[in-house]
């Protein structure tokens, strides 16, 4: 299905990296927008070679014949030159670093934002992780004009869509990355026709922040209830991954189920195994069914593959 045709005379640009902000950008330029021009990271080195590799959006960008710049400093004077001179009326920002003043207050229209939850609540760099890891059953896409603190400004539209039990990181992320890209089209078009009426955050809604992900953020406390470590094992599949250490080893949790029942006996972080078809882990309140693992040097695997496999210690041992 063919987008809504845009206002070609609106000069847009459209600032992302990461696969995220792509559909947006396709959908955009499928709408026959003026995008004239692209902002991304510059190209960065990556795998044992050190090639440099170019980012998806501008992977994108280059397939769809919009010129691409790639600023290492957004403050530096030749950028800002260069950024007058297209002379946009309207910039557009998805999945992109934080912009100075001097950027995003150029176009006469302005600059907005595509996050990825209904703001005010979840600001920050990780939002769909921290929705999945509190156990959020709805979530969702805003667009907002940028201002001087991160993710306050004024909200444009939103649009919400049911975080289903079985949803995890990977594929919440799927549906946001095709619901955000519809509402920055539909965002667009709205201030085209001067038909968008920007409202202000309303601040009792911030419940939770959505900070970035460090690796501290992955280790599993068990203590905590099955259900709360079942939503941190969510939040984190199928990258970075939420961790344990199992009998000295690093081991990834991609897949879990929390039980109410306890192990007779057994602390939290003991575990149970019929080396078979379970691994159970006592929590602080349940026990935690893993269903997809991956052990340090080992790949990913389901339980029983695993099992079959794993011979050390007996069902009866704590790890």
């Amino acid at each position: 299905m063919n987008p809504k045709p845009l206002d070609p005379s609106l000069r847009l640009i459209y600032m992302g990296t990461p696969e995220f902000a792509v559909p947006a950008l396709e959908l955009l330029s499928a709408a026959g927008a003026n995008l004239v021009a692209v902002i991304t990271a510059p190209d960065k080195p990556q795998g044992r070679g050190q090639q440099l590799e170019a980012s998806p959006v501008k992977k994108a960008a280059e397939k769809l014949g919009i010129p691409v710049l790639q600023p290492s400093n957004l403050k530096d004077p030749d950028f800002l030159h260069t950024l007058k001179e297209l002379k946009a009326d309207l910039q557009i920002v998805v999945a992109f670093r934080m912009l100075p003043e001097a950027v995003w207050n150029m176009p006469p229209l302005g600059t907005f934002n595509l996050h990825a939850s209904l703001l005010p609540n979840f600001r920050g760099a990780a939002p769909i992780n921290w929705a999945l890891i509190q156990g959020e059953k709805e979530t969702g896409v805003t667009t907002f004009f940028l201002q001087h603190q991160i993710d306050t400004g004024d909200i444009l539209f939103q649009e919400k869509i049911s975080i289903r039990p079985e949803d995890n990181l990977g594929s919440l992320y799927e549906k946001l990355k095709k619901l955000g890209a519809d509402l920055v089209v539909k965002t667009v078009d709205a201030i085209a026709r001067k038909e968008a009426h920007p409202i202000a955050q309303d601040e009792s809604k911030a419940v939770y922040p959505a900070p970035k992900i460090f690796k501290e953020t992955c280790a599993i406390d068990w203590k905590a209830s099955s259900t709360a470590i079942h939503h941190l094992v969510r939040g984190l599949s199928p990258y970075p991954g939420a961790f344990t250490l199992l009998q000295g080893k690093t081991c990834k949790i991609f897949t879990s189920a929390p039980l109410n029942s306890s192990l007779p006996g057994k602390v939290p972080g003991e575990w149970c195994s019929d080396f078979k078809t379970y691994l159970h882990f006592q929590c602080g309140q349940g026990t935690l069914s893993v269903i997809e693992l991956q052990l340090e040097g080992k790949k990913r695997m389901k339980i029983d593959e695993f099992l079959r496999g794993w011979k050390e210690g007996n069902p009866t041992n704590s790890g």
